[in-house]
């Protein structure tokens, strides 16, 4: 596996996108355009590097027909993928696109029941596959059956081989990776209260948070903060990020996106300004997008003037 960069999704989803001109709940909608895409975190981050002309292999878990299809999409883009087969069938998420207020409703489902023999299956090949890496990306949520700290042990394994990891996640799965310290990590400020248990109301406050993950040792925390941006916070620095304004379309694979902007200038060896004004104008090109489109290099470059930010200490 001679790439730069290893996306890990556990429970990845066949996406279906609908557009529809204005969404009524309780009534009969009816459905003006569609689209199915490969999705899940890992997945989208790794076709945001696709564009960015980085090298990268998709990796997780899937299951039954649709994960057949995924496979295909995937193959349609030209991104090499290694998944572990599982029972069951891989989910749906579907995304209710209101043209008229510009709003996104997403149904998600659960996914597969990941047994014991897949995950140990999976993680033998994670074992081998982080020997050949520099860059992982663990994202999106654990499918039933795969324990809690399971995202903990990978970052174990990714950390023992000299792999820095990125993980974007929620809930407790991402409580427990926390301890195991990846390189990076990527909340958004509800999922950051979550994890504290507090309300941030200030972007001090928000710093002072992410300086709770970074005494541990993890190297950056980007917390989205939706349209009002973004804050990257290091052992020394905390940068607040402000992006051009648009009309959003979409939020779906913003984060992703900022992910996938993440990665690009860590691999080129970027300053903690760069990774600021990079993630912030990924998101928010992609934020741009209808259904799950995704930001392309050259949108994002093009953007990157747009991107106000400025020391918060």
């Amino acid at each position: 596996m001679n790439s730069s960069v290893l996306t890990i999704t556990l429970n990845p989803a066949l996406d279906k996108t609908v557009t529809v001109e204005d969404f009524t709940p309780g009534g009969l909608n009816r459905i003006k355009d569609w689209r199915t895409d490969a999705g899940g975190k890992g997945i989208n981050v790794a076709k945001v590097l696709k564009h960015f002309a980085v090298d990268v292999v998709s990796g997780g878990l899937t299951a039954g027909h649709q994960g057949k299809v995924i496979a295909d999409k995937l193959n349609a883009l030209g991104i090499p993928y290694t998944f572990i087969e599982t029972e069951g069938e891989t989910r749906t998420n579907l995304k209710i696109y209101d043209e008229g207020t510009k709003v996104t409703t997403e149904l998600n489902e659960s996914g597969f029941t990941a047994d014991a023999k897949a995950l140990n299956e999976f993680i033998a090949a994670f074992k081998t596959a982080v020997r050949e890496v520099p860059l992982v990306v663990l994202g999106g949520s654990l499918p039933p059956g795969a324990p809690a700290d399971f995202y903990k042990t990978l970052i174990g394994i990714a950390n023992e081989a000299g792999a820095r990891t990125v993980l974007d996640a929620d809930g407790e799965p991402f409580v427990q990776g926390i301890e195991a310290v990846p390189y990076a990590v990527k909340p958004n400020i509800h999922e950051l209260e979550a994890l504290f248990g507090e309300t941030f109301l200030t972007d001090e406050e928000i710093v002072a948070a992410a300086r709770r993950l970074t005494d541990k040792g993890i190297a950056y925390v980007i917390v989205s903060l939706g349209g009002e941006g973004s804050i990257l916070v290091s052992a020394n620095e905390a940068i607040r990020a402000k992006p051009f304004p648009i009309s959003p379309k979409s939020t779906v694979g913003a984060g992703d996106s900022m992910v996938a902007a993440l990665i690009y200038c860590l691999l080129h060896g970027m300053t903690p300004e760069d990774i600021a004004r990079w993630t912030s104008a990924a998101g928010t090109v992609t934020a741009s997008k209808p259904g799950t489109e995704v930001c392309t290099l050259s949108e994002v470059k093009a953007n990157l003037g747009g991107v106000e930010i400025w020391s918060l200490g």
